[in-house]
């Protein structure tokens, strides 16, 4: 593939080897802002702003993707295959699916459950199983132990819906079987990587309880998602 690529447009030596990868575009360029050293635009493409700098002197970038496994596919995708990006580390929310996680708390996602057709393309005459990377998955509860960060490990599910017909009935079936939670991106991401030999891990925090009442405010999502951001620099940079 050639580079500049259309949906990201930048040059190829301009995006670091690692990346994180908010699903909005206005939480990267946040990062960008509150994070990263020395930070530098290197793409607003549809307004999917994007920014490489240093965290702790190490290079690290910050892409926006979002929303849904298939935008997420395509950025994963010309990342990976046009600027030779090696570790994708994707920071979002997600609604929990088990009674026991609260507003606030901290996953770290072993593999997807996944209700979309992404798998078809690979071909595979069986269950793709997307799984992240054992290696930035440690790293990443390393280093939560480490700033003593809860982070909890497990399963959710990656779906094409946002307003299900059926609304929260819909979800029962995956939390019997042990999804934590509910959110659109990391399936098709581990796919991409898997697929391509690139790492990939994916943080969430819990911004909403689709079987309560309770949602965060855009203030309260804001606090929170600090320790989750931190905890995705220091992961990659480990």
């Amino acid at each position: 593939m050639r580079t500049p690529t259309i949906h990201i447009g930048a040059a190829a030596h301009e995006i670091a080897r690692t990346i994180l990868l908010p699903g909005d575009p206005l939480r990267a360029k946040y990062i960008a802002e509150n994070f990263l050293e020395e930070a530098v635009l290197y793409s607003q493409v549809r307004g999917m702003y994007g920014y490489s700098g240093r965290y702790k002197g190490v290079p690290v970038s910050v892409q926006g993707t979002g929303m849904g496994g298939p935008s997420m596919g395509i950025y994963a995708y010309e990342l990976i295959h046009a600027y030779g990006v090696e570790r994708l580390i994707r920071i979002g929310s997600a609604g929990a699916l088990q009674d026991h996680l609260r507003l606030g708390d901290l996953i770290g996602v072993t593999a997807a459950h996944y209700d979309t057709d992404y798998a078809k393309q690979h071909g595979v005459p069986g269950t793709i199983v997307p799984a992240g990377s054992f290696g930035l998955l440690e790293t990443a509860y390393r280093c939560a132990l480490d700033r003593k960060i809860a982070l909890q490990m497990g399963t959710v599910l990656s779906s094409d819906l946002f307003y299900h017909l059926d609304g929260v009935e819909a979800l029962r079936p995956w939390a019997r079987m042990g999804a934590l939670a509910v959110e659109m991106e990391a399936a098709s991401l581990y796919m991409t990587a898997q697929s391509s030999s690139a790492q990939a891990a994916c943080l969430l925090t819990i911004s909403d309880l689709p079987f309560g009442e309770n949602e965060m405010s855009s203030e309260e999502r804001e606090r929170s998602l600090t320790d989750m951001i931190v905890l995705g620099l220091e992961t990659a940079v480990a």
